[in-house]
């Protein structure tokens, strides 16, 4: 954790005394990191792999320079399987971490959080027999998650989830609860994008996980259905505590309208 009182100064002799990379980076950027006059540091995403053995943090290190402009420092923070010590590398751009986490884990980071929109149309695929789209509802071979969360109004953000949901069974003020202690969050798409028929009419299905992490430690997950199956096309939004549930909604959804 960031020393209050640590002055800009000492702050960036140690980001660069502990970073196994510091050497890499041009030295223009060092030259004007030296006259920097005050400095910011925020956690920007944390990921989380115990099966795997892995863990890694990404900081950004914001420097208000004395000519006015600012500059900023991409921190990775890591361990790899069987280490026993965390190692730091340090970034001049966003760009330069995600080609080192490629690198380091063979994977791209998720930088922004993805954006849901309303379903339909995004693949062209239509699925007419029920006994498919069922199948297709149904797949979903278990997987280990990456758990890579923004840092950013996590808390504010589950509530908007469940503001948005219609279904009478959404999740109730239990589980609001919990949210309320979400400190970051992550959206992945399990589902979506696709155009099926549901009682002779096109409709559009997608589901979203919401994963969270609370102040505990513990991870929490929402599981968004948004479709079209509505007696007038309209755009609707369900939440659910399972996954299980979710597909089991988008079923019954695309069978009765």
């Amino acid at each position: 954790m960031s020393d209050p009182y640590e002055t800009t100064e000492a702050h960036l002799e140690r980001l660069l005394g502990r970073a196994l990379n510091s050497f890499d980076l041009p030295d223009l950027l060092v030259e004007r990191l030296g006259t920097a006059l005050a400095h910011s540091s925020s956690l920007y995403t944390t990921h989380h792999s115990p099966a795997a053995g892995l863990w890694r943090e990404t900081h950004r290190h914001t420097y208000l320079l004395a000519d006015g402009g600012s500059a900023s420092l991409w921190e990775l923070a890591y361990r790899l399987r069987g280490d026993r010590g965390t190692r730091c590398e340090v970034f001049a751009s966003k760009a330069e971490l995600g080609l080192a986490v490629t690198a380091l884990f063979g994977e791209a980071p998720a930088e922004s959080v993805l954006d849901p929109s309303p379903a339909g149309g995004l693949d062209g695929d239509r699925e007419d027999d029920l006994s498919v789209l069922s199948a297709l509802f149904a797949a979903s071979t278990p997987q280990e998650r990456n758990r890579e969360y923004a840092m950013e109004e996590s808390a504010d953000h589950a509530r908007r989830v469940l503001r948005r949901a219609e279904n009478l069974d959404r999740p109730g003020e239990a589980v609001a609860a919990l949210l309320r202690s979400a400190y970051g969050h992550r959206i992945t798409q399990a589902f979506g994008g696709r155009q099926c028929l549901a009682d002779g009419r096109d409709a559009g299905f997608s589901l979203y996980e919401h994963a969270f992490v609370l102040l505990d430690g513990s991870e929490l997950s929402l599981w968004e259905v948004e479709h079209t199956a509505t007696p007038d096309g309209r755009h609707m939004c369900e939440v659910y505590e399972s996954e299980a549930v979710a597909r089991g909604a988008m079923e019954v959804r695309a069978r009765v309208r």
